[in-house]
């Protein structure tokens, strides 16, 4: 689960924040008026097998032989 902290609670507490994100591996959003501006994760390799990028990317997998027609595209509404 994601936690959320203002500017000011990361600057106080940042140490403790990054020790936090490394050991549980959960990132910290940083808001800015109540706003996510920043994302503190943990780091990752940027080599990694294309399986790994597309992991967790499909969120809904219905009738996947259904064929797709052009009003079903988000970018060419």
């Amino acid at each position: 689960m994601q936690e959320q902290v203002s500017k000011s609670q990361f600057k106080a507490k940042a140490l403790e924040l990054f020790r936090q994100v490394e050991s549980s591996g959960d990132a910290v959003i940083v808001t800015d008026h109540g706003k996510p501006t920043i994302e503190v994760r943990r780091y990752r390799k940027t080599e990694r097998s294309p399986l790994e990028v597309l992991k967790g990317s499909v969120t809904e997998y219905k009738e996947p032989t259904e064929a797709v027609g052009e009003g079903d595209w988000e970018a060419l509404a």
